[in-house]
């Protein structure tokens, strides 16, 4: 390991792009830690159990915690909110179906697309996120602003500095939006990505402290909030599991064999090899648990805040603060059904989208490759939508298990969510997809200078077959 890290640093190149990414990294954890001036508290202290459960969720995702009012505070969630609106509109609408297959000029194009939606989603969710963070404060309605902001009457910020506050988290988004971008340029990985996994892997030293803080040098007896010996060796066991069967999966192809016709030149014949169609096992990667977790998120909190607007005790408030509890509550039969079944069918969903088994069919057909057994046309469309079908099965249980260990760890050994956030979920699948795209791009500069890969040697080179 350590002389593979001695090789890394001694090219030149590459010890220029590592060095670089991390640099900008820090860039991002510092203004991470840099408050708006007009905010005195913590939001998700201020704004009670639910709404802080809501900003610790979504923050997972957003590469920044939203209960934190700070000049990143959006993180760079309307950048991805923007890209999969794009993604899901370049599929029903003709235009943009047509300008993604421009090549690198509608790509551009695309590009410049999704940054004005950015700023568009910014500006809104700013300004929406500043109004919920003033509303949080109390009964007042203005608990965590700065007095030093507050306007003539003291009755709330001051329209100005609501600007101010609204542009500078915009501002922010953008900015991070350009790191990413110097990070794909000029540094190695996937800079929004490596954004992401940063914001995630930020949060393990607390989650680790935490533990320890809370832990105890004796047997238990795995006692529900009491982390003894054996707690502790329990969750290391079951991460060592759940982390193997994340790269399992996550490798995982089904391979299909393929052969291309022979053709002759002069008194030489060519074609006829034998190769191999990759398709992965979980193609839709963390998408379904972001969508699945997003809006079962969204009706706990509607519900909760609609229930505040009926009289206490009455019959309609006693419905809406059931739903809200109902849904709000992780441990609940219910929550995970819903879960479940949204994971499925998001899966299946951004599957049918992204993976299009009649443009594959006829990219091989054009190619001169054929699937033995099948005609080129409609048969081999209706065989590898067949497969795809099957193994999108196996990737959406796999995700369904991945995104309720949490709450099972956090439900029967009762350990903070924070700590049991990391045995599963979205967390967990983007650090290891992020982490296996970074040493894949390491390699190919290794590989470039005939040095051997980092995975080479280790079983990691090749992927499990199903």
């Amino acid at each position: 390991m350590f002389e593979k890290l001695r090789i890394i640093f001694s090219i030149p190149e590459l010890r220029k792009k590592v060095l670089l990414t991390i640099g900008l990294l820090a860039v991002y954890r510092i203004g991470f830690h840099i408050p708006l001036p007009m905010i005195a508290t913590n939001m998700g202290d201020a704004a009670g159990g639910a709404a802080s459960d809501f900003f610790e969720k979504v923050s997972v995702f957003a590469a920044s915690d939203l209960r934190q009012a700070t000049i990143f505070g959006l993180g760079i969630m309307p950048y991805i909110s923007a890209s999969i609106i794009f993604q899901l509109l370049g599929s029903v609408y003709k235009p943009l179906e047509e300008l993604k297959k421009e090549g690198e000029a509608g790509r551009k194009k695309l590009n410049e697309y999704t940054r004005y939606l950015t700023v568009f989603i910014c500006v809104i969710q700013s300004y929406m996120y500043l109004k919920f963070m003033l509303m949080a404060g109390g009964s007042t309605g203005y608990g965590n602003i700065n007095p030093n902001f507050l306007n003539a009457d003291a009755t709330g910020l001051y329209f100005g500095w609501q600007i101010v506050a609204v542009l500078v988290m915009t501002c922010g988004t953008v900015f991070l939006m350009w790191l990413g971008e110097q990070i794909d340029e000029y540094g190695i990985g996937n800079g929004i990505s490596l954004l992401i996994m940063a914001g995630i892997l930020a949060q393990m030293p607390k989650a680790l402290y935490e533990l320890i803080r809370n832990m105890k040098t004796e047997l238990t007896g795995l006692s529900r909030g009491q982390v003894g010996i054996e707690t502790l060796i329990l969750l290391v066991l079951l991460f060592v599991g759940v982390v193997f069967g994340v790269v399992f999966i996550t490798l995982g192809q089904r391979k299909i064999p393929t052969q291309s016709a022979k053709f002759t030149r002069g008194r030489r014949v060519y074609g006829g090899t034998r190769q191999h169609l990759p398709l992965r096992i979980n193609q839709a990667g963390v998408m379904p648990i972001i969508f699945a977790s997003s809006l079962l998120m969204i009706p706990g909190v509607m519900f909760g805040f609609l229930a505040g607007r009926f009289e206490s005790g009455g019959s309609v408030f006693n419905v809406m603060n059931l739903f809200s509890l109902t849904l709000s509550d992780q441990t609940s039969y219910i929550f995970n059904l819903l879960y479940v079944a949204l994971i499925f069918f998001f899966c299946f969903f951004w599957t049918a989208i992204t993976f299009n088994p009649k443009e594959m069919s006829d990219n091989l057909r054009d190619s001169g490759t054929f699937i033995p057994g099948y005609r080129p046309g409609k048969r081999t469309t209706d065989y590898l939508e067949k497969v795809m079908v099957r193994i999108t099965y196996v990737g959406a249980a796999f995700l369904s298990i991945v995104a309720i260990v949490p709450t099972i760890v956090y439900g029967s050994l009762g350990v903070p969510y924070s700590i049991a956030g990391f045995y599963g979920g979205t967390g967990l699948l983007i650090a290891v997809s992020v982490a296996f795209d970074l040493v894949q791009k390491i390699d190919s500069h290794l590989v470039m200078r005939n040095y051997r890969g980092l995975l080479e040697g280790a079983g990691g080179g090749v992927s499990p077959v199903v």
